[in-house]
């Protein structure tokens, strides 16, 4: 592939990137179907609904896997080969899911997704970080988170648009994958440096920030809880292919537009602050989805698109606020940890909601957002009280981010040593 070529100088041209956005945005419109289609499926039948919270804790634990092992294979294959491996056991991971519902084969199948798809991630943003130059690199990133959960909300409405019965969505998800990796393929793109490998600091993310520490845990819980549950809680209110892709596309558009005020706001004020404000717009919006029933489509569709994107919020909020405190010299393995605690919620969240749903049935993932929401606005209460807020000057600009695209711009800098010690 013309892609493959020695470390060059960093370009400076939003061109130079365009292509690995555009492969990436492709790649979500299969993923955005797969997303839906597994869950929805499994959940629809009772003999494999106890595989479907399964399948979800599966891509987070495949994610921490795939953030482990991405730096040492990049620094063994490249870049451009390993961007191309993970394109590959995607396409692997959705070939599994053609073949027929089997649950433990889709359990597999959306780790491998898991695994390559953090590997995809973690892969373009180094690439971003290298070819972007200082003054535009941060737009260019939100920009890609943009196109990127914008692709999966398309993803999920095009999945309204295909047969239930069959093969086809996956058909048309590893059509897309493949699809994706041409822009890349044909294009020119200086190759970045390996990245820092991923290095786990507990007490670090603990002392640098206790409430963005646990706001990253508390994000991964609440994102699994309320994006990839959705589908199976409208599975099992009897709810058509085509009305759960509606939602999850509105679902898409909330993380956008909801996101974006309270990402300004926590720019003027103490982010803790906004911090508390967004679980309560969580828990005040679980609250009314459990009243409001698919009947009432138009309210459920608001109230859904407002809870995804608080939660999304708490995500992005947090890293944010865990950056102002943060010593440059401790941003490499302060990421690498916040990234790992973000996999290991992700993962066991699920697992616990998918033992609690026979019990409390399929709203228990609502009352697992409104509680993860309540218990972390009041531990960020009791931290308003022991810390000062960081002055506005010392802060860095807030950024979109997405839970579903792990946050690895710090892993994608060249190998760290040891930090200094934080004056």
């Amino acid at each position: 592939m013309s892609v493959i070529q020695e470390p060059g100088p960093r370009a400076a041209s939003p061109f130079s990137i365009a292509a690995i956005i555009l492969s990436m945005t492709i790649l979500a419109l299969g993923n955005g179907i797969i997303f839906t289609y597994v869950p929805y499926t499994l959940a629809r039948s009772p003999d494999t609904q106890w595989a479907a919270g399964l399948s979800i804790a599966a891509v987070a634990f495949g994610g921490l896997v795939g953030s482990v092992i991405a730096g040492p294979l990049i620094r063994r294959a490249g870049h451009a080969r390993l961007f191309a491996v993970s394109f590959a056991l995607v396409i692997i991971s959705e070939a599994v899911i053609a073949m027929g519902v089997s649950p433990w084969a889709w359990i597999f199948a959306r780790g491998l997704f898991g695994a390559a798809g953090n590997m995809n991630f973690i892969i373009t943003q180094s690439w971003i970080n290298h070819a972007a130059s200082n003054d535009w690199r941060g737009k260019a990133m939100s920009f890609f988170y943009m196109t990127y959960v914008i692709g999966l909300g398309l993803g999920a409405l095009l999945l309204g648009r295909l047969p239930e019965a069959g093969n086809i969505a996956p058909v048309v998800a590893i059509v897309f994958c493949s699809l994706a990796i041409l822009p890349v393929s044909l294009t020119r793109l200086p190759i970045p440096p390996a990245p820092a490998s991923v290095r786990i600091d507990l007490p670090l993310a603990w002392r640098n920030s206790p409430v963005a520490f646990v706001g990253i845990i508390a994000a991964g819980g609440l994102s699994t809880s309320v994006q990839s549950f959705t589908p199976i809680y409208a599975a099992m209110n009897g709810v058509s292919q085509d009305t759960i892709a509606t939602l999850m596309f509105v679902m898409a558009l909330g993380l956008l537009f909801v996101q974006y005020p309270l990402g300004a706001l926590s720019d003027r004020i103490d982010r803790r602050i906004v911090l508390v404000l967004t679980c309560a717009i969580i828990a005040t919006a679980g609250s009314i989805a459990l009243g409001v029933s698919f009947s009432s489509f138009v309210l459920l569709m608001i109230v859904f698109s407002v809870l995804a994107g608080s939660a999304e919020s708490v995500y992005s909020i947090a890293s944010a606020h865990a950056n102002d405190r943060a010593d440059p010299s401790y941003f490499v393995p302060l990421a690498s940890t916040l990234l790992i605690a973000w996999s290991i919620s992700a993962t066991c969240v699920p697992l616990a909601i998918s033992a609690l749903t026979p019990v409390f049935g399929p709203k228990t993932f609502l009352f697992s957002a409104i509680a993860v929401a309540v218990c972390y606005a009041a531990f960020t209460l009791l931290r308003l009280r022991e810390r000062p807020q960081v002055p506005p000057e010392d802060r860095e600009s807030f950024e979109i981010k997405s839970a579903q695209v792990p946050d690895a711009a710090a892993l994608t800098q060249p190998g760290a040593g040891t930090p200094a010690e934080n004056p």
